[in-house]
């Protein structure tokens, strides 16, 4: 039975250095992935941290953490926490200062390079680890407190591909159009693309019933974590070249029409498109497939048949196929795969993608994308805009219209119409941007950076000003996970005295700018805003408030007014106007490829770390057990180089070059290395990934790149 939110009285207990602690636990969620696993916070004032944390039980974790979570706790006593402003002096060097000073420089700046340069010369960038009030309300401080169309965040970086390619094959994004629960009686589960065995453990529990019928297929060029749960009959790896996941479905799909093993009564009830899909594949037989994924064909035929005799299937799909300059259409083939076979809707089956963000889902629905307003809104459209602008108090002529995509903003920094100042909320961009050389040059080229963290972190290290704001369990709000199920976060204890929430700071130089609108610093209160403003929208909200989350409601949106939310999409219809999905297109591209030496770089994470490490360097648990930079490289490819374990290796390309510890594993295909991405300055990877876009969700290519590797003396 799910428990009951506990009460939030507070006595005069108190934490490490004097902040008070919650009487009672403090029900709650992980700060760290989407899959927001569900724990309770107890005051422990004695050991040496201001909670203890203990897993709960909950749909998507059934009481169990990872690492990343047991360890959370001690995130809240780092001595580096940031408690007050940091202003860059006449000596170049950060230094501390009132809230009052940082906020009116802030607001100054603003005011002079917009009198110079335009509205569009300030830029926004936002967090997929933002609460839903603090990502919608961050959307709105962009639009009608700056008036700049020039805002993006992270999740750019993260969900984009996939959110294309559902929106125009079923008309709305959700990463999954069912409860996670459902997987648990599956018998074929095909994973292109991720690692949940380290990216979220508890994720792993959902599986076991496809793996105990020999049902669990993973793709993934390296034997990762969770790959190796398909041993011992538990299913199947699929190890393809890298950047070669869309021929390897364009040859899944061939087969599965060829041998007519496709629903053909729901393809014609419920898609449009077909006829265009069967001839674009029609050279896509397996032979072919092989030749360039590296795949027997045989096996691409028994896998096939596999998907398409199941009495149960589902198709799930991460970043690993996403985050190309064809992720889009990757991700679009995947759809196709699972409309042919009519799993979205059927029960027992289904299709969807696994945020990777711990709020990826919510903060890409109310405001922060460049082409968006809540409620998953388009911003260029008119009805749109006027109900946006009537929740805001302002006229519907006020909004700008749509902003550019992340690379493209942080790109524009300090060029000819490009934006000369930037506000940066829960982003470590200097870290986890491509081609990341190119990103720092750009930061140094403006006239202001604002970061708000609370650590200085790589990419507060170069701001001109840093603002103090608070972490995970010092705050009240909702966050929205990959089921898209709504999720209160609950505050356990004070902040410490000289941070302050987003709301705060937003509302502070919304003032300063005498910008129209209401700017509440309740977060409940704000919450009741969005709900409004994504009314009739996609992403409906407008039946959800804190109040009733805090009744233990399951809440998956769409949740009209009214309503009891809508856990399962796509039963009925889809979310085009006339009920059917697309089926769309798609031609495979050759990706970068190595030649003589050379190998494919592949980037991912690390079960002990999170995106770009500024927490999860700092717990000391974590940091001992992955301190450095690794490349995994084949036994062979190692040998071929001279290169042994434990010794260094130099990877290079024409964006950069990085040394990293060597680490040997039969895991990888001789062709490629693979590095985590979660290390900053000279050990980031992405020094080496490519900023090369896809042309629909503006993705950059993170995982194809070509590198040499040499042995270091």
């Amino acid at each position: 039975m799910r428990r009951l939110p506990r009460p939030h009285r507070r006595d005069d207990r108190r934490a490490r250095g004097g902040r008070p602690v919650t009487a009672s636990p403090a029900d709650t969620h992980c700060p760290y992935c989407a899959l927001q696993c569900a724990m309770t916070l107890t005051p422990t004032p004695a050991d040496g941290l201001p909670v203890s944390v203990e897993g709960r039980d909950f749909p998507t974790n059934r009481g169990g953490l990872c690492r990343k979570g047991w360890s959370s706790a001690e995130l809240l006593t780092a001595p580096d926490r940031l408690v007050s402003p940091l202003l860059r002096g006449a000596d170049g060097e950060l230094h501390p200062a009132s809230w009052d000073a940082a906020l009116d420089l802030i607001a100054d700046r603003i005011r002079e390079i917009q009198d110079q340069s335009g509205r569009d010369a300030i830029g926004v960038f936002g967090g997929g680890g933002l609460t839903n009030e603090k990502a919608y309300q961050l959307g709105k401080f962009a639009r009608i407190a700056l008036r700049t169309s020039r805002i993006d965040y992270n999740g750019r970086f993260c969900m984009s591909s996939a959110a294309a390619a559902a929106n125009r094959a079923f008309g709305i994004d959700r990463g999954l159009p069912f409860p996670l629960e459902d997987l648990d009686t599956a018998h074929t589960i095909l994973m292109l693309g991720s690692n949940v065995g380290d990216t979220m453990p508890p994720f792993v529990s959902h599986l076991q019933g496809a793996r105990a019928r020999g049902g669990l297929i993973v793709v993934d060029p390296r034997r990762s974590t969770t790959a190796r749960l398909t041993a011992d009959g538990g299913g199947l790896h699929v190890q393809p070249v890298p950047g070669s996941d869309l021929a390897l479905l364009l040859g899944l799909i061939h087969v599965v029409i060829a041998e007519a093993l496709h629903d053909a009564d729901y393809v014609t009830r419920r898609t449009s498109g077909f006829e265009a899909l069967r001839r674009s594949v029609s050279m896509w037989w397996p032979e072919r497939a092989e030749q360039v994924t590296g795949v027997p064909a045989t096996d691409i035929r028994s896998l096939a048949r596999r998907l398409a005799e199941s009495a149960s299937t589902y198709i799930l799909t991460g970043r690993g196929v996403e985050q190309h300059a064809d992720g889009t259409d990757t991700a679009t083939a995947a759809i196709n795969l699972a409309l042919l076979l009519g799993l979205p809707g059927r029960p027992g089956s289904g299709y969807g993608t696994l945020t990777g963000q711990g709020n990826g889902q919510g903060g890409r629905e109310h405001g922060q994308k460049s082409d968006q307003l809540p409620g998953y809104r388009r911003i260029d459209d008119p009805d749109a805009r006027a109900h946006v602008a009537a929740v805001w108090g302002v006229d519907p002529s006020i909004i700008p219209g749509p902003g550019i995509p992340a690379v493209q903003l942080l790109q524009s920094s300090g060029r000819p119409g490009g934006i000369r100042a930037l506000l940066v909320h829960g982003s470590n961009v200097v870290v986890s941007s491509p081609d990341v050389q190119s990103i720092r040059d750009a930061l140094g080229r403006l006239d202001l950076l604002v970061v708000s963290d609370f650590f200085l972190s790589e990419t507060a290290r170069l701001a001109d000003v840093v603002l103090p704001v608070l972490q995970w369990a010092e705050e009240e709000g909702t966050m929205t996970n990959l089921e898209g199920r709504v999720l209160r976060r609950r505050r356990a204890l004070e902040p410490p005295a000289g941070a302050r929430s987003e709301l705060w700071i937003m509302a502070e130089l919304a003032r300063r700018l005498e910008a129209p609108g209401v700017w509440d610093l309740d977060p409940a209160v704000v919450f009741d805003e969005l709900a409004r403003a994504s009314a009739g929208g996609l992403a409906d909200y407008s039946g959800l408030s804190h109040a009733l989350l805090d009744e233990g409601a399951a809440a998956h949106w769409p949740y009209p007014a009214g309503s009891t939310g809508t856990p399962r999409l796509f039963a009925d219809r889809f979310a085009h106007a006339d009920g059917s999905a697309r089926l769309v297109a798609v031609r495979s591209r050759a990706p970068e490829t190595p030649r003589g030496g050379e190998l494919s770089l592949i980037t991912g994470r690390l079960l002990e770390h999170y995106q770009s490490g500024t927490q999860t360097r700092r717990v000391a648990e974590l940091e001992a057990a992955q301190p450095e930079l690794v490349a995994q490289l084949h036994p062979a490819t190692a040998r071929a180089r001279g290169l042994v374990e434990g010794g260094r290796v130099r990877l290079e390309n024409a964006r950069g070059a990085i040394e990293a510890r060597v680490g040997v594993s039969g895991d990888i295909r001789p062709d490629t290395v693979f590095l985590p991405f979660h290390f900053p300055d000279a050990s980031s990877a992405n020094l080496l990934t490519s900023s090369r876009l896809d042309p629909i969700s503006s993705m950059p290519e993170f995982k194809n790149a070509v590198v040499t590797a040499t042995r270091v003396p």
